[in-house]
C-alpha cells in the first residue's frame, strides 16, 4: 500500500526561502517567495496550519529516511526525492539546481500558474484588487448595485479560470456540457452568503456550442442565454480545455456577461478566449504544431 502526498505548494528541496508546487507526482516549474513562518497549529486558523504542517512532516521523513537507507550505498540523497512516501522515489529537482524566481508580472495579463495559462486584461476590464479565493479573474470596470440586491455591487463582466475537477468527464466537450449548468448557477443565482444578486435563473436557451482552439488545444465551449427574475439576464459560458503544461490536466474557463446595453457585447468572449495564451508566450499556437478544432 501507498501513501502519496496530495497537490500543494512545499518547500522547495533546493532553497528553502522559495516554494515549489508539488503536483501529486512530481515537482513542477511553478515557484513562488516562502510564506514566511509558519502559523502553529491549532491557533486562528483552523485545519490549513495542521494540514500544512502535517505535508512538511512527510519531506522531512522521506528526506530522513533517503539519508538513512541510501547515504551509505551511494544512492540519491536529500533534495532528490519529492513529497512521496510511495516505493517508487519521484526524481526532484537537485539542491545544486538554481532557484528559478517568479516571472515580473504584466499588467496587461492575469497568470493562472497551475494551469499554466494566462487571460488577457482588454481596455476597459481589471484584475479585481480584492476578490476571495485563489481563482485568476478579470472584471470589467466598475460596479453597479445587483439587481436582485441593491445592497450588493456586481460586475457587468466577470471571467475566471481554474483545473477541472469533481468530474467523471473526460473530453473537452463533455467537461464543457457538464459545467455550463454549473457556472451559470455560481454567476446569476446564489452568492456564497445566499443572496439573490439577480433574483435567480428562470430558463436558459443555448446560444453557442462547438470547438475553439485555446493556447494552442483544441477546446469546446458552451454559451447560454439566461433570463433572471431581476435584470436584463445575461450570457454564461464554459471553455474547456487541455492545459498546455506537460500534464495536460484539463482546464475550465467561466465567463459571465450581462445582457442589455449595459453589458459587454457578446463578440468580447471570443477576442478573450483568442487571447489566453501559455504562460510565457506571446502567440496562441502553444507547444508544437497549430492546431485546428477537430484536428
Amino acid at each position: 500500500m501507498s501513501m502519496t502526498t496530495p497537490p500543494g505548494w512545499f518547500p522547495d528541496p533546493a532553497t528553502p526561502t522559495v516554494e515549489r508546487w508539488w503536483d501529486g507526482t512530481t515537482w513542477t516549474a511553478h515557484t513562488r517567495p516562502a510564506a514566511g513562518t509558519p502559523v502553529p497549529p491549532g491557533r486562528g486558523r483552523g485545519r490549513a496550519p495542521v494540514l500544512a504542517a502535517a505535508a512538511i512532516a512527510v519531506v522531512a521523513a522521506v528526506v530522513a529516511g533517503a539519508v538513512l537507507l541510501g547515504g551509505d550505498k551511494g544512492e540519491e540523497g536529500p533534495g532528490t526525492a519529492g513529497p512521496s512516501v510511495s516505493g517508487t522515489p519521484t526524481t526532484a529537482p537537485s539542491s545544486s539546481s538554481p532557484a528559478t524566481s517568479p516571472p515580473a508580472e504584466d499588467p496587461t495579463r492575469v497568470a493562472d500558474q497551475l494551469n499554466g495559462i494566462t487571460l488577457p486584461i482588454l481596455k476597459g476590464w481589471e484584475k479585481p484588487e480584492f476578490r476571495g479565493g485563489d481563482v485568476p479573474t478579470v472584471t470589467t470596470v466598475g460596479e453597479y448595485p445587483c439587481p436582485g440586491a441593491s445592497d450588493r455591487d456586481c460586475r457587468r463582466g466577470t471571467v475566471n479560470s481554474r483545473t477541472a475537477t469533481g468530474t467523471d468527464a473526460t473530453t473537452p466537450e463533455a467537461i464543457a456540457k457538464e459545467d455550463i449548468a454549473l457556472a451559470a448557477d455560481a454567476f446569476f443565482e446564489d452568492d456564497a452568503l445566499g443572496n439573490r444578486l439577480y433574483g435567480g435563473i428562470r430558463s436558459h436557451k443555448v446560444v453557442a456550442a462547438r470547438p475553439a482552439v485555446v493556447a494552442g488545444r483544441t477546446g469546446y465551449l458552451v454559451r447560454w442565454q439566461v433570463t433572471t427574475g431581476q435584470g436584463p439576464g445575461g450570457y454564461v459560458q464554459s471553455l474547456a480545455f487541455p492545459s498546455p503544461l506537460g500534464s495536460e490536466a484539463p482546464v475550465v474557463v467561466r465567463f459571465a456577461f450581462d445582457a442589455g446595453p449595459d453589458g459587454p457585447p457578446l463578440a468580447t468572449m471570443d477576442e478573450i478566449v483568442k487571447g489566453i495564451l501559455p504562460i510565457g508566450s506571446t502567440t496562441n499556437g502553444g507547444v508544437g504544431a497549430p492546431i485546428t478544432p477537430g484536428s
